[in-house]
């Protein structure tokens, strides 16, 4: 689906169905250096389950025109403005790592927009360590490799997807590969810079659900509960053995946890 926000042109996948404003919505927010296509299954599930679904390519990412925003306040405001091009009043907002962030602070200012939250992955403080900053400054592929042997778990190191014949390294080397030079330290930025996590969720009155993987090295447990502490009647799943990129480690984990 292609729309126009804030005057430039967006790609939103809807799933393989029409995006129809007579169902709920549900917006999709990939994470630092991602795309669309990470929500490959569950984009395709929730389109064919009763839902209205758009999975967003943020500003210079995928296929939706740059540059990239900034900071976590613009991603926010952002994602309001893609409800109103695409008919949406409000939608549940599911995001993963950065786009946690942009569902939570989307929630904080633009409440009457959003009906739940979804949190993967997520932090009270999304710190990101310096020697990463300065590789994603520099373009340098070694930023790609820490994102990939850190945002993965255990099982990725040995194998262990679920698609025959894929490699979950080499996927998600090729999908931050694709990043336009400094989208990725962008994002990086974006996330270390925002420090309104917790007084964002002290506003949340939707229901919340936050998914944590027992194995984040990129945002540990105790920091996404950390975050959970401050949204009122938050839903904690933490899901066993996952790393960071859950969407790809344990779909269908994740999903039971989105669905229940």
């Amino acid at each position: 689906m292609n729309l126009t926000v804030n005057g430039k042109d967006v790609f939103a996948a809807t799933g393989g169905r029409e995006f129809d404003t007579s169902l709920p919505s549900v917006v999709l927010i990939h994470g630092a250096g991602f795309d669309h296509s990470i929500w490959a299954l569950h984009s395709r599930w929730f389109a064919h389950h009763g839902f209205a679904l758009l999975a967003p390519d943020l500003p210079g990412h995928g296929r939706s025109k740059g540059p990239a925003l900034n900071t976590i306040a613009e991603m926010a405001d952002w994602t309001a403005a893609l409800l109103d091009a695409a008919g949406a009043t409000k939608a549940q907002l599911i995001g993963h790592s950065m786009g946690s962030l942009i569902a939570l602070e989307t929630a904080a200012r633009h409440p009457a927009k959003v009906s739940a939250l979804g949190l993967i992955g997520t932090a009270a403080v999304m710190t990101v360590g310096p020697d990463l900053l300065k590789a994603a400054e520099a373009n340098d592929d070694a930023a790609i490799d820490m994102c990939s042997i850190w945002g993965l778990g255990f099982d990725a190191g040995i194998g262990g997807s679920l698609a025959p014949g894929m490699w979950m390294h080499g996927g998600a080397q090729r999908m931050l590969q694709r990043c336009a030079p400094g989208v990725l330290f962008a994002d990086l930025s974006a996330c270390n810079s925002y420090q309104d996590a917790l007084a964002a969720g002290a506003k949340i009155t939707v229901p919340t659900t936050l998914i944590l993987g027992e194995k984040d090295m990129m945002t540990p447990l105790k920091a996404g509960k950390a975050l959970a502490s401050a949204i009122a009647h938050a839903r904690t799943v933490v899901i066993k053995g996952a790393g960071h990129t859950m969407m790809v480690e344990k779909p269908d984990e994740l999903l039971a946890a989105l669905k229940s």
